[in-house]
C-alpha cells in the first residue's frame, strides 16, 4: 500500500556577530538608487557585507524552523530498490519575510526584521548561487528563482533587486509579485530619479515625474513601479545610499582615486546611509499599506563639491580632492521627505552625511 506521511523535523540556530573595527564610507553604484539623482559616474559594486556572523546547527529539536517532509509509505525494508523522496519545502509563517535580491540593502532588512520579529525565517531569492554561501551564514535561508524550495506564498515580501541584471524588469517584478499572498505588505524599493526635476530644484513626494518616452532608465522604473502599484503593493524611491565599508569602495574614493574630474562641482546629490533605507523599508512593511509611494532621504542635500570638501576635512584618507572642472553637464535635485516622515514617524539615524562622518 501506497501513501504519504508528513514528519517535521526542526532545527535551531545560534547567532554570532561581531562589529567592524574601523568602518569606512562607500556609495553605491550597483544598487536601484544608483539612478537616483545622485548621478554619481563610477563603476564597482558591493560584493560582500561586513557581517562576521556565524549560524550553527545544533542537534536539539526545537520550535525554530520547522521543515516539511514528504515520505512514501511504501518505501520499506522489504521492498527492492525501495528510495525515500524527501521535499526540502519549507512552511511558510505568518511573519516570514521574502528578499528578493538579497545584496547589501536586502541584508540590513533581514537583520532589523529579524529584530522585529525574533521567531521570523528570513529568505532571500537569487539569480545565481554564487552567494547563497553568505546568506547562510547570516541567517538568511537562500534559493534561486523558479526553484520548489519555498512552494507557499508570503504574507511580506521586499523586492531589492537591480534593473542591471533583468532584461524585462517590470517582468521580473510581476513575476515577484506572484510570491506575495495579498496580506501584510509587498515593498518595491525603487529610485528617486525619476521625479522630474534636473535644475538643482526642489522636489518632494507630490513632484510630477518624468513622463514616460523621454527616458529608458526611468522608463523601465516607472513602469515596474506600475506593476507593483496595480498588485496593491506599495513603492518607497530612495536616494543615492553611503555605507561604511571598505575605504576603496565608493564615488568618494574614486574622486579622491581621480584628483580632478571633469563634471560640474554644483550638482546636488540626495543621500540615505544604507541602514536608514533598511529601517524606512521595514516601517512601511509593517504597516501593511496599499498602493503607496514613499521617498528616502537625509532631507540635506549636498553638491559634489560640499561632498568631497567634507571628506577631505575628516582626517580619515590620506590623499586629498583636488576639483571638479565640468561646467555643462546636468544639474540634480533637492529632495525633501518630510510627508514620508510624518505620516509613518521615520527619523534616520543618520540625519546627514556631515553627522555621518562625525560618528566614524
Amino acid at each position: 500500500m501506497s501513501g504519504t506521511t508528513n514528519l517535521c523535523i526542526a532545527t535551531s540556530r545560534t547567532v554570532f556577530v561581531s562589529r567592524c573595527q574601523k568602518p569606512k564610507i562607500a556609495f553605491s553604484s550597483f544598487y536601484v538608487p544608483a539612478y537616483s539623482s545622485a548621478s554619481l559616474s563610477f563603476s564597482g559594486s558591493f560584493i560582500n557585507f561586513p557581517f562576521f556572523r556565524q549560524i550553527r546547527s545544533t542537534a536539539s529539536f526545537s520550535l525554530a524552523t520547522p521543515v516539511s517532509l514528504k515520505v512514501n509509505a511504501s518505501s520499506t525494508i522489504d521492498m527492492p530498490n525501495n528510495k525515500s523522496e524527501a521535499s526540502s519545502a519549507r512552511t511558510v509563517g505568518a511573519n516570514d519575510l521574502l528578499i528578493v535580491g538579497p545584496g547589501v540593502l536586502g541584508r540590513i532588512v533581514a537583520e532589523k526584521w529579524r529584530e522585529e520579529h525574533p521567531g521570523s525565517q528570513i529568505y532571500g531569492q537569487t539569480l545565481t548561487t554564487d552567494h547563497h554561501d553568505e546568506l547562510i551564514k547570516i541567517g538568511i535561508n537562500p534559493s534561486l528563482k523558479g526553484s520548489t524550495q519555498v512552494t507557499d506564498k508570503f504574507s511580506y515580501v521586499i523586492f531589492c533587486a537591480p534593473p542591471s541584471r533583468n532584461t524585462d524588469y517590470p517582468a521580473e517584478v510581476r513575476e515577484a509579485t506572484l510570491n506575495w499572498n495579498g496580506e501584510g505588505s509587498f515593498l518595491f524599493t525603487s529610485s528617486s530619479a525619476p521625479y522630474d526635476c534636473i535644475d538643482n530644484g526642489f522636489c518632494d513626494e507630490d513632484t510630477p515625474v518624468v513622463p514616460i518616452g523621454r527616458s529608458p532608465r526611468t522608463d523601465n522604473l516607472l513602469k515596474a513601479e506600475k506593476v507593483v502599484l496595480e498588485a496593491g503593493g506599495s513603492v518607497v524611491r530612495l536616494s543615492g545610499l553611503y555605507l561604511e565599508y571598505k575605504v576603496d569602495r565608493g564615488a568618494h574614493t574614486y574622486w579622491l582615486e581621480k584628483g580632478t574630474l571633469d563634471v560640474r562641482p554644483d550638482h546636488i546629490l540626495n543621500l540615505i546611509h544604507y541602514e536608514d533605507a533598511a529601517s524606512l523599508s521595514v516601517i512601511i512593511l509593517k504597516k501593511n499599506l496599499r498602493g503607496r509611494i514613499f521617498l528616502g532621504c537625509d532631507n540635506h542635500p549636498l553638491s559634489r563639491q560640499e561632498v568631497m570638501d567634507l571628506v577631505n576635512r575628516s582626517g580619515k584618507y590620506s590623499k586629498k580632492f583636488e576639483a571638479f572642472t565640468g561646467t555643462s553637464d546636468p544639474l540634480g535635485k533637492k529632495l525633501n521627505n518630510s510627508k514620508t516622515r510624518a505620516e509613518l514617524g521615520w527619523e534616520p539615524k543618520y540625519p546627514s552625511f556631515a553627522q555621518f562622518l562625525e560618528s566614524l
